[in-house]
């Protein structure tokens, strides 16, 4: 497999950006400047880097680190500048700036005064919260340098919602910088760099989470267990280190957040049942830390979707790779330490069909969101689940006009994601009693059946693997 796998949209759409820099802007402001965000790990640094390596541009590349001044931050900075291939990295021998205002002054007599360059600041977030002032000096030298040259600025930053906020409305960067998510590769992707077939592709998608570090080392045809096998020799595989690394970046010191993160990843769903298995927080310990998790979008957080409000909320991992990890990696890292990755790997085998068939859901149902009317009737803008407090009643897929309170339900449906168990009479009959109970619901409304191993039962439209794949099309 090639070191750098997948990402051809993403470098087109930065391959425009530095041809709009090249030729120029209104007013004599050529230069560009993007935030770039995605979830930890999904390979946002190494993109820049393929696309500085394509350019050959002359370029600066500064990663920020967690470390706790200012001070930390500018060093590295006038490091990094006076090693890098501008022009005028040499006037950063020696400096010392003693505030961003005057290291990124430097940066702009650093650059060409007659062609294009990059600069990328990594880990934005860490230069904020070091220097709240940060916003507002990057703003000033923007406007008063940088829009004057040929270059393009990309900032990264891997904290989504702080990433999003830095462009809204008040904040001194607003209207100032296009937006750029790096989402993890999705399965359609997944199957084609593996060479997977569809049903394989969802696998291996589950696992890998769409992270390249993992897909790189996958080999091209390999089932998920194939896989394993070899990942669960090596303590230091990116199937391994990935998650533990995000978490660790992402919660220095928030032990009660990881706690509960680690409750929601063993399967716990409701508040009560998280807060039991996270060792008994008090209701208000884990509030704040389902509200910091949610936040930072590693954990989702659902409501049953139907015609009628519901406080039925329940939790779970957003990320498909974290939710693997969280359930059979990382509370088992001793045993493949010690070289016992056969009972990690056993254990996987033994629940890996329940584990599947629940992890699988939100996947269909983005993938039937993006189908759109391909699969869905029309005037269906949202696809989520219902349940009830005592889960008498549970329906995989829910077609709507809206949510999280619907209008209008256009569809209703059943996933059944195992290997030679089609989607049968019997679990017609199952889900035509259900949809007799979903608020909003009437026997006119269309039945669907998501199934891994094909249908057998009449009047219901059935979605196979090879189908939902068509949801992410070409990238």
């Amino acid at each position: 497999m090639d070191d750098f796998i997948g990402r051809d949209r993403e470098l087109r759409q930065l391959s425009r950006l530095l041809q709009r820099v090249r030729e120029g802007g209104r007013a004599g402001r050529p230069g560009r400047a993007v935030l770039m965000r995605g979830r930890r790990r999904v390979g946002k640094s190494r993109l820049a880097e393929e696309f500085i390596e394509r350019t050959k541009v002359p370029s600066l590349y500064f990663t920020a680190s967690a470390r706790p001044t200012m001070a930390d931050d500018l060093r590295l900075f006038t490091e990094a500048a006076a090693a890098s291939s501008l022009p005028g990295a040499g006037i950063f021998q020696g400096q010392a700036p003693r505030d961003w205002d005057a290291a990124l002054t430097l940066l702009a007599s650093a650059l060409p005064p007659d062609g294009p360059s990059i600069v990328v600041l990594d880990e934005l977030p860490y230069l904020i919260a070091n220097d709240p002032g940060f916003e507002g000096t990057l703003q000033k030298l923007f406007d008063r340098e940088f829009s004057k040259r040929q270059v393009l600025l990309i900032g990264i930053g891997s904290d989504l919602a702080m990433m999003e906020a830095l462009n809204e409305y008040g904040r001194p960067f607003h209207q100032r910088a296009g937006e750029m998510v790096v989402a993890p590769l999705d399965p359609a992707a997944v199957g084609r760099i593996l060479r997977l077939p569809a049903q394989d592709a969802f696998d291996a998608y589950l696992v890998s989470g769409g992270l390249p570090l993992v897909l790189e080392e996958w080999p091209t045809g390999a089932t998920v267990f194939d896989y394993l096998e070899h990942a669960l020799r090596d303590p230091v595989s990116a199937l391994l280190v990935s998650a533990e690394r995000s978490l660790a970046a992402e919660f220095p010191v928030e032990a009660q957040a990881r706690q509960v993160l680690s409750a929601i990843g063993s399967g716990e769903r409701t508040f009560t049942l998280i807060g039991r298995a996270a060792g008994g927080l008090p209701q208000g310990s884990l509030s704040r830390a389902l509200q910091l998790l949610t936040a930072k979008r590693i954990v989702a957080a659902t409501s049953p979707l139907s015609t009628q409000p519901s406080k039925e909320t329940r939790y779970l991992v957003a990320d498909p790779h974290l939710r693997f990890w969280l359930r059979f990696l990382g509370p088992y890292l001793p045993e493949i330490e010690r070289g016992r990755g056969d009972l990690v790997l056993a254990r996987i085998k033994k629940d890996w069909t329940a584990w599947r068939g629940r992890a699988v859901e939100p996947v269909i149902r983005e993938a039937l969101h993006r189908m759109g009317p391909d699969v869905l009737p029309e005037g269906t803008g949202a696809v989520g689940g219902y349940w009830t407090r005592s889960n008498d009643v549970e329906i995989d897929l829910v077609g709507a006009d809206r949510a999280p309170i619907a209008g209008r339900i256009t569809a209703v449906g059943s996933i059944k994601w195992q290997e030679r168990r089609p989607f049968d009479a019997h679990d017609l009959a199952e889900l035509t009693v259900h949809r007799s109970r979903l608020p909003g619901a009437d026997a006119d409304v269309p039945l669907l059946a998501v199934a891994r191993s094909g249908c057998t039962a009449s009047g219901v439209r059935h979605v196979g693997p090879e189908e939902l794949l068509t949801a992410w099309g070409e990238r």
